[in-house]
């Protein structure tokens, strides 16, 4: 599947919902993306980008919650299941995946917060996303 904006969409909707799977039952990463591959349609997803990101976001969660902790108001284990794979997804694109621009991050955490989160949650993420990217996004940011 070639690596279309709404492909990538669709494989952050779904990133959000294994993430959220994965903090709730600890079912290791490879048996949530194998079952979302037998459960879902992934022909008009980025099935690679998903694998990718759900496979490194699991393995480095410790530390992507310790690089998040200074641009959060509590602790990262008082975050809602939600907004922690919000954010942990966020956070990984942020530092590992320059190749999505810093707005496009915020905007599609933003979004998925708005489907999924709890009522001003989308604030929230924005609100940590914009403060991480300012760090791991510095040029980008100053840019423009």
């Amino acid at each position: 599947m070639p690596s279309t904006p709404t492909a990538r969409r669709k494989a952050r909707k779904f990133l959000v919902q294994a993430l959220y799977q994965w903090q709730l039952t600890a079912t290791p990463a490879h048996e949530i993306d194998a079952q979302f591959r037998v459960d879902n349609d992934f022909s008009k997803i980025d099935g690679e980008y998903f694998t990718e990101v759900l496979a490194s976001v699991t393995m480095s969660a410790a530390q992507l919650d310790s690089e998040m902790a200074p641009y959060l108001d509590r602790e990262v284990s008082e975050l809602d299941p939600v907004s922690k794979a919000l954010l942990r997804v966020g956070m990984y694109e942020m530092k590992k995946r320059v190749d999505v621009p810093y707005k496009v991050v915020i905007n599609e955490a933003v979004n998925l917060a708005k489907t999924f989160g709890a009522t001003d949650s989308f604030k929230y993420v924005n609100g940590v996303l914009d403060k991480a990217a300012k760090t791991y996004r510095a040029a980008e940011t100053n840019a423009g």
